[in-house]
């Protein structure tokens, strides 16, 4: 499928790297192409050639699995890259050969193949891809990595995640192992559309492998209640909140769902989590708001809107309290 990866002596990579997992989506000479084409997996960006008298030689090779998915990608040129803030997925990416320039936000690294880089949602990104790149790229909805790391606090996120950008993914046997199990299952992925339980289990291991393995600023964070173990009803409830942020919901409705009676719901939610689970789905939606403001996904009153905020002047308020800037500060950024 591509030249034979890097795979030093002490070091060596599984042969699922070099299996035909993905299929193929382009081969291209074309910089138009090339873009249109890796936007459509990725989102819009803009590409150029950085090398003088260089032609692109790219291709790409991808297989979606739910909310995440792999693609192995090479240029064959010099190239800058510049997606800006990546919005509502972080990418993990593994050069298996060749180097690659990557600033997200204040971070920056030369990355290698010892050397990935994790790209944060909410930060801009501009990279430049030497022509001997070849990566392997893990996308991850940021839904997912939010939920994933929301039901491991036992509390709503109060901040963006932020993962350390560099990467020394080959020094972390989790993550290598991860890469060619979910290789091994790309293969089959035909067979997986018809099993989701299988697919939900690839997503939850890939985002709760990424959040175990690589430095965040959350690593440190306490559990709501540390050393308890959620009540079954109280874990229930914010899974379902986390997926279901963007709907309209009632506590009433809540605590049927949880099979408990509102009076218990609320007093399990205020003992482990400190808040009541209204005050709970109102701070996940200021959070996800926060993070629509970031990534410029529409107006301060269109956000908040979606997010079920009706009163712009309390949500303005609220949003300050929060994040200690105005909504209309942080679309600006």
């Amino acid at each position: 499928m591509f030249d034979t990866p890097y795979s030093p002596a002490t070091n060596a990579l599984p042969n699922a790297f070099t299996a035909p997992a993905m299929s193929k989506l382009f081969d291209s000479s074309d910089l138009e192409e090339t873009r249109a084409m890796v936007g459509r997996v990725m989102k819009p960006h803009r590409l150029g050639i950085a090398g003088r008298g260089q032609r692109l030689q790219s291709r790409m090779h991808h297989v979606a699995l739910g909310e995440v998915s792999l693609s192995r990608l090479r240029y064959g040129a010099d190239v800058d890259i510049e997606p800006g803030p990546l919005g509502d997925f972080f990418l993990v990416q593994m050069p298996l050969k060749g180097w690659a320039h990557v600033k997200c936000g204040d971070q920056a690294v030369e990355s290698g193949p010892d050397v990935a880089s994790v790209l944060n949602p909410s930060e801009s990104t501009t990279m430049r891809w030497r022509a001997d790149s070849d990566q392997i790229m893990v996308r991850v909805s940021r839904a997912l990595v939010e939920r994933t790391l929301a039901v491991q606090l036992g509390r709503p996120l109060h901040d963006c995640i932020r993962f350390r950008l560099g990467f020394r993914w080959r020094d972390c046997e989790l993550w290598t192992q991860l890469i060619t199990y979910i290789l091994k299952c790309a293969s089959q992925v035909q067979q997986l559309q018809r099993h989701q339980l299988v697919v939900t289990h690839i997503e939850q291991l890939v985002a709760a492998t990424l959040l175990s393995v690589h430095a965040h600023n959350y690593e440190h964070a306490a559990p709501a209640r540390s050393g308890a173990v959620l009540p079954r009803h109280v874990r229930k409830v914010q899974e379902y909140l986390n997926a279901h942020a963007h709907e309209p919901i009632r506590a009433e409705q809540l605590a049927s769902m949880a099979g408990v009676s509102l009076r218990s719901l609320y007093a399990g939610f205020k003992e482990f989590c400190g808040v009541s689970p209204m005050q709970y789905l109102r701070d996940l939606r200021l959070e996800r708001a926060h993070a629509d403001l970031l990534s410029g996904s529409g107006s301060v009153g269109g956000v908040a809107l979606r997010w079920g905020f009706g009163h712009l002047g309390r949500f303005s308020a609220d949003y300050r309290k929060r994040f200690g800037e105005s909504p209309s500060d942080s679309l600006r950024h």
